[in-house]
């Protein structure tokens, strides 16, 4: 399993609504190909982009997903809205 938990702030829950972004902390060595197709398959979607940042000993993916499908939609199922 790559993704580890979904990043709950104030933030994050900005990207979900303005810019349809999801933000997960995954594993350290997950790339940006793996993240992808993890998202695509456990919440069957289309992934636009993948960025990642490593903060803290943490890896962070904010994943963009392409605008037939709504962000909020998956945070109300993971119950982050």
């Amino acid at each position: 399993m790559i993704l580890l938990e979904p990043v709950i702030t104030e933030k994050a829950i900005k990207r979900i609504e303005s810019e349809n972004k999801l933000t997960f902390v995954v594993v350290l060595n997950a790339t940006k190909k793996q993240i992808k197709e993890e998202i695509e398959k456990i919440f069957n979607v289309k992934v636009e982009k993948v960025n990642t940042q490593i903060s803290k000993n943490k890896k962070i993916a904010f994943i963009k997903l392409k605008k037939e499908t709504p962000a909020i939609d998956i945070a109300t199922k993971l119950g982050i809205i």
